[in-house]
Formats: structure tokens, sequence, C-alpha cells
């Protein structure tokens, strides 16, 4: 038998070849590619549940459009674009965790944290390009000491990226003394306003940032390694993958998203405070289950979280123009994440021969 890894839309398995096909180091789905649970099957659902994705967005759109006057201009898209952009990079992170059979929670502190550190004055006497790097560098040696417990250490992902959240978030809080550091380094501001075209950077970052990704995940062995991992953990271990160094690549992968995320962010309030990134950790899961990627792993897909993001910011840009408060929008966000999965276990049992 042959090992099954997912096909470049990353929406399920298919044969693998070459030195990961070894023998004896695979699971089996048990069906042709044709049948429910192939190959053929599994990828056209996966381009089913973005199309969905696609109608409900267009959804929102005409219900937003029906309900505030405000709504349908190019202004409230750009704004729209602007904020999905910082989680969308976050997402994209978020996504390959996932899909590797991991979950990160420490994302929004790293958010914080790398926000906190980079708006220091020591940093800011460094310039544009050292604030950059402070926060690049902080996101991903977080997510390394987050890889190295979870693949050395053998410690569960949600422990230890809880126990991160909450380090992270204090060492945020320490190093600012719990107020906010205006950023006074104009070029750095200058992220979060500068416009091309008509159109923010921000939204230029974004786009570069899920190109690179969906390349990474979809056309490269590092991105065959993930679903490779994500869809057995033992399997990939036979076959000769490094499980434990992939691993830790994938959350470094995720604190360097975060550190992308934090300079966003922070051009845009032009300051940097330790309670930046609140609440990340539930928008970019969400929006990475809303997506269709599986919680357990193995299958997923980058088109999807980002129209997850998409999805989640124009529900709460509706929420902002018709005046509903934060506590009705977190109710809306709880029941949409409950409905999601409970989709996905019904369409995994519908893909079960």
């Amino acid at each position: 038998m042959s090992q099954q890894t997912s096909p470049p839309d990353g929406s399920g398995p298919l044969p693998a070849t070459g030195k990961e096909s070894a023998p004896g180091s695979a699971r089996r789905t048990g069906s042709s590619p044709g049948k429910p649970g192939g190959p053929a099957f599994l990828g056209h659902m996966g381009r089913v549940r973005n199309l969905g994705l696609f109608a409900v967005l267009v959804l929102l759109c005409v219900v937003g459009a029906l309900t505030s006057d405000n709504f349908a201009t190019s202004q409230n898209a750009l704004v729209i674009l602007s904020s999905a952009a910082v989680i969308g990079v976050i997402t994209i992170g978020q996504s390959f965790v996932i899909i590797g059979g991991g979950i990160d929670l420490s994302v929004g502190a790293i958010v914080a944290l790398a926000s906190v550190w980079c708006t220091t004055v020591a940093t800011q006497s460094y310039g544009l390009g050292g604030m950059i790097l402070c926060a690049l560098v902080v996101g991903a040696v977080v997510g390394l000491v987050n890889g190295v417990i979870i693949a050395y250490g053998r410690i569960v992902a949600f422990i230890t990226t809880i126990a991160m959240m909450a380090s992270a978030r204090g060492l945020a809080e320490r190093i600012s003394d719990r107020q906010s550091q205006v950023v006074t380094v104009q070029s750095f501001n200058s992220i979060a306003s500068t416009r091309f075209l008509g159109i923010p950077l921000l939204v230029y970052i974004l786009a570069v940032a899920v190109a690179a990704g969906w390349v990474l995940l979809n056309r490269t062995t590092f991105g065959r390694r993930t679903f490779a991992i994500g869809g057995n953990q033992e399997a990939a271990r036979l076959a000769g993958l490094g499980v434990r160094r992939h691993t830790m690549l994938l959350y470094v992968l995720s604190g360097l998203c975060c550190g992308i995320a934090a300079v966003m962010l922070t051009a845009r309030t032009t300051s940097g405070a330790s309670n930046l990134g609140n609440l990340y950790e539930l928008d970019s899961i969400a929006a990475v289950i809303i997506g269709g990627t599986l919680l357990t792993g193995g299958r997923g897909s980058l088109v999807g979280s980002i129209l997850g993001v998409l999805v989640f910011t124009t529900i709460t840009n509706i929420f902002v123009l018709n005046n509903l408060t934060t506590d009705i929008q977190q109710i809306a966000k709880g029941l949409i994440i409950v409905a999601a999965v409970l989709i996905q276990r019904r369409g995994r049992k519908g893909a079960t021969p």
C-alpha cells in the first residue's frame, strides 16, 4: 500500500511518490478516486466548500447593503479589506499549524509582545528597518519556543500554547508597564496609510502573504509533508519524515506570521500595547474552521481560510454599521464556529464509503 498525502488544493489525500511512499507507512482510504472518500471526490468537495463560502460572502454583502446605506461604498470595502489583512496574515500561520495536526492559542499574545517590543524607545532608535526586524524576530523566536516544547518536549500543543499565551501577554505588560507606546517613526506609521492605486499597502501585504503561503502549502515538499504529518503522524514517521523538526518549523512559521501582523497592527494604531491582538486566537481558528480545515489535521485549504476571514470581517463590519454591541458579535461568532464543526462532521460521515 502507498502513503497518502493531500493534493495541491489541500482538500484530501492523493497518492504520493518517491521516498515518502515507503511500504507500510500509509493510511488507506479504502476507496477509488471517483467514489466518496476518494481523492477526486474530496477535491471536488473542497472546491464546492470554497464556492459555498464565496456565496455566503456575497449574501452577507447583500444583507449589508440592505441594512446600511454606508456598506456598499468603496471606502467601506477598503475598511473591510484593511481589517481582514491583519487577522488574515495570522490565519495563514494558523492554517499551517492546524493542517499539520496542531493548534496555536498564543497568536494574539505573540502579536502583543512583538508590538510592544518593536515600539520601545531603544528599538525605535534603529528606525523603520530595526522595528520591523525586531517584530519578526520576536514572533519567530516565540514560535520556536512553542515548537521546541511541543515537538521535542512532547507536551500537548493546547497546553503549551495556552501557557505561552499567558507568558507572552504578561511579558508584554511587563515591558510596556501596561502603557501604550507611541510610535514616533513616521515611516513606520506610513505602512498603514500608504496606498497604491487607491488600495492600502496592508492589503498588498496580505495578498503577497497568501500567495507565498499557497505556494508553500501546495507546491512544495514542505506543504506535502505538512498534510502527511497532520493526517497520520505515526505513518509519516515510519515513512522517514522528520516529524519533530517539521512540527517545530510550523510553529516558527506561525510566530513569523504573528510578527508580520504585529507590524501591520502597530502601524494602524500608531502605538504598541500589551492588549493588542486580544481574542485573535479565536478569530484565526474560527476562520480556519469555517474555511474547511479539519481540526484533527491532514486536510485544509488556505483559500478557504482566507474566505473565512473575509466572512467574519464582513459580519463584524455589518454589526458595527448597524450599531450592534460586541457581545452580539461574539455570540454570532460562537454559533458560526459550532455550525461549521457540525457541518464538517456530517461531511466526513458522508465521505466515508
